[in-house]
């Protein structure tokens, strides 16, 4: 990444801080695809978002945005006539490889931060306060590295890119609840969406709706579809689909004489033992148990 910007070569072997400033050249990444092997979180002040385009509400903050990709997932950079005009000044990127993380805590943490996994329509909008906050752990990570590396080095860097993560998930629960309204509009739709799949027979062609196939109705990435729900409803997608199937099994049961396996196919599982499993593990029962209860 150093050398794509024209930097010298970074202090540490497994995690920088790139300012934008300090960018020599970025006209060979026009329109380019880059796989990316690294954790990256790239910063745009707002009056400068010109490399990605995000999505934006009204209520966001306006102090920046930040994205988040993880290992294994695809940049691509936009092309413009002006390349060199295009680097935001006020930018900057935190850059770090998986490596530097094991045999860390941090390690077994990095799958609860669920941003590394969502669209860059769905990027993180900051406060000055909060852009400030994070800043702040960049400086202590970009001193940390620039001086002379102890047995110490590698927890305290790690420490700050932890507390920087934190953060990030606490400033993304403010950026939930500050969408409440829009938030309940796509719970609401959820439910409606659950209800005219069932509806139109589509469980019986295509199976079970998957959290990916329901995230792609709402034009949401997975990771925070679920979360959204999470935060608005206390239930994750799946335990949404659930609940939903489970409550349309017991009408079934009780309100029909379809075999449990008719039911089963009915809602769209291959198998009507996973029907039976699913059921008795939300209900504490078996279908056919269910079904004579007085």
């Amino acid at each position: 990444m150093h050398q794509m910007g024209g930097l010298t070569a970074p202090k540490h072997p497994l995690v920088s801080v790139i300012y934008n400033r300090d960018i020599q050249s970025v006209s060979s990444l026009q329109g380019v695809r880059i796989i990316n092997n690294l954790y990256v979180v790239i910063f745009k002040s707002t009056n400068n978002c010109s490399s990605f385009m995000y999505g934006r509400n009204s209520y966001d903050h306006e102090e920046g945005t930040l994205v988040f990709t993880a290992p294994g997932q695809v940049m691509e950079f936009e092309q413009h006539p002006d390349a060199e005009e295009q680097i935001d000044p006020d930018g900057w990127s935190l850059v770090f490889h998986p490596d530097l993380l094991r045999k860390s805590d941090l390690s077994d943490k990095m799958s609860q931060y669920s941003f590394f996994h969502y669209d860059s329509n769905e990027s993180l909008h900051l406060s000055e306060d909060e852009r400030s906050a994070i800043e702040d752990l960049l400086k202590k990570v970009v001193q940390e590295y620039h001086q002379t590396l102890d047995r110490h080095s590698q927890h305290l860097i790690l420490s700050n890119i932890e507390l920087f993560l934190d953060y990030c998930v606490r400033f993304y629960d403010r950026q939930f609840f500050s969408r409440t309204n829009l938030n309940s509009s796509t719970v609401a739709n959820f439910e409606k969406f659950l209800i005219n799949y069932y509806a139109a027979g589509q469980a019986s062609q295509q199976g079970i709706p998957s959290v990916e196939y329901c995230a792609k109705q709402h034009h949401l990435s997975p990771n925070y579809f679920s979360d959204l729900l999470k935060k608005e409803t206390g239930k994750t997608a799946l335990e949404h689909i659930h609940f939903f199937l489970i409550e349309k099994a017991k009408n079934s049961l009780l309100n029909s004489n379809d075999t449990v396996s008719g039911i089963a196919y009915t809602l769209g599982f291959d198998f009507p033992q996973r029907f039976s499993n699913l059921f008795k593990s939300k209900t504490g029962m078996s279908p056919t148990e269910y079904r004579h209860l007085n």
